[in-house]
């Protein structure tokens, strides 16, 4: 698949055409210099082919995290078949983006200039003055007026080579008494699904960013000692075990209090990849011990009802045995006492190998589908060694249990009385289910449910 990256100084509108070739808003917009980052890459439809666009941070050197932004956006550009090298219309061309354009042309690639906000035909008599640039591919376009994009998308279609077309059917969702049934008839066997999503969550600073460098085993992302370096969620994906791993670089989360400016953009596109992921990498610092933001940034891995692997990051610094360390998480994050822990150094890349397997293993956890008659034992036996306390002084019981979804496992448990089921008693007989079956990292939803009674919308 083609790439196409776009490249210019900061405030040229990059991200807004990256977002509008996409048709979406993807990538975070702001009027701030330096909103852009990372290199942040996704499949365009493009007419009737597809293509990978990649959008990068603004060139501009200013100090040592925008230089090695540069520096990532000048790579993009060397690794791309297309190159979108876009300025601001409005003002004189510069000699600094001249020299840029010129030194990319060697690279023998194709190319072109977006001369961007060219607002209306007056606007247009500048398009001359870059023809310095000494290009004829210019292309004079307004993203946020959507004024002559489609010449651009135009010329990037002819660019790309023709791609075969699939059609796939949409099939209809069945409702809970469907599922049920399904379930009833038998063991299920796991689906396979090769791509599992990862999102690597944690306050700024504890190392997400280097963490995922040291996954993939190259500079993927852009570390610095800046506070709140990863603006935009960064995506990944690698190969292993047959399974395509996707990592999810989020923003570092901080007190709601401290977000300023551009975060606020950055917390709400966290919190929307959390819908789309599978399993939750916490990374921790070792090195500081854990925080109430620690605890909060958790508490989104409870409420998204993720899969979840602790990483104690920095252990090559760490200030507390490996057992107190282990402690204070258990005791701080009860809550995740399904998860496994791990300690590491993504600086030093020790005992970073490790974590594939376990992604792997994890998410096969939260993604299995449990036998019926074993699960049904497991909750027999559960009520013969401890009843089920009564309701409003009539007897509670479970007729049977049956799972009816994965990622998680989600468990109906049919009752003559599901409101007298005490949380503690369900609470309960997750720990016996933990006990007979391997669930390591995933939590267990359990729905008591009257016989008959459909799943609603909100579950």
């Amino acid at each position: 698949m083609k790439k196409i990256a776009i490249i210019g100084k900061p405030n040229v509108g990059k991200s807004s055409l990256f977002n509008r070739i996409l048709k979406q808003r993807d990538a975070i917009v702001s009027d701030e210099a330096g909103t852009t980052r990372d290199v942040k890459k996704r499949i365009a439809q493009i007419g009737e082919k597809e293509a990978e666009l990649i959008d990068t941070g603004g060139l501009e050197e200013r100090d040592e995290l925008f230089d090695k932004v540069k520096d990532k956006a000048l790579q993009a550009a060397k690794e791309a078949d297309i190159i979108l090298y876009m300025v601001d219309g409005k003002k004189l061309p510069d000699d600094e983006d001249k020299k840029i354009f010129r030194q990319l042309q060697k690279l023998g690639k194709e190319m072109a200039l977006v001369v961007n906000k060219i607002d209306n035909d007056k606007e247009e008599q500048n398009v001359w003055n870059f023809y310095e640039f000494g290009t004829d591919k210019i292309f004079p376009i307004s993203v946020s007026h959507n004024r002559k994009v489609g010449r651009l998308l135009g010329w990037l279609e002819s660019k790309l080579p023709e791609q075969p077309k699939l059609e796939l059917q949409e099939a209809e969702e069945p409702d809970f008494l469907e599922l049920l049934e399904i379930a009833e008839e038998g063991p299920k066997k796991e689906e396979e699904d090769k791509e599992i999503k990862v999102a690597i969550l944690g306050r700024v600073n504890v190392g997400k960013s280097s963490l995922l460098n040291a996954l993939l085993k190259e500079e993927r992302s852009v570390v610095s000692d800046v506070a709140g370096t990863t603006i935009d969620t960064v995506d990944e994906s690698i190969i292993y075990d047959d399974k395509v791993i996707t990592f999810i670089d989020t923003a570092g989360i901080r007190r709601r209090g401290k977000i300023v400016g551009i975060e606020k953009y950055a917390l709400n596109r966290t919190t929307k990849m959390l819908e789309r992921a599978d399993v939750a990498l916490l990374v921790l610092d070792a090195s500081e011990g854990i925080t109430e933001q620690d605890e909060r940034i958790a508490g989104y891995i409870d409420k998204y009802k993720l899969a979840c692997i602790i990483v104690l990051n920095k252990w090559d610094i760490a200030k507390k045995s490996y057992e107190e360390a282990i402690k204070e998480v258990r005791d701080r994050f009860k809550f995740l006492s399904f998860a496994p822990i791990i300690t590491l150094s993504a600086k030093t890349r020790k005992r970073v190998d490790r974590l594939y397997n376990l992604i792997i293993r994890v998410y096969r956890n939260y993604s299995q589908w449990l036998p019926t008659s074993q699960l049904n034992r497991v909750i027999k036996e559960a009520q013969m060694q401890h009843q089920i306390p009564s309701y409003k002084g009539k007897p509670v019981k479970i007729y049977y249990a049956t799972q009816y979804d994965t990622k998680p496992p989600k468990i109906a448990l049919i009752m003559n009385r599901p409101e007298g089921l005490h949380f503690s008693y369900q609470r309960y007989l997750i720990n016996k289910l933990r006990e007979n079956f391997d669930l390591e990292g995933t939590p267990v939803i359990l729905s008591p449910r009257k016989r008959g009674e459909r799943e609603d919308e909100n579950s």
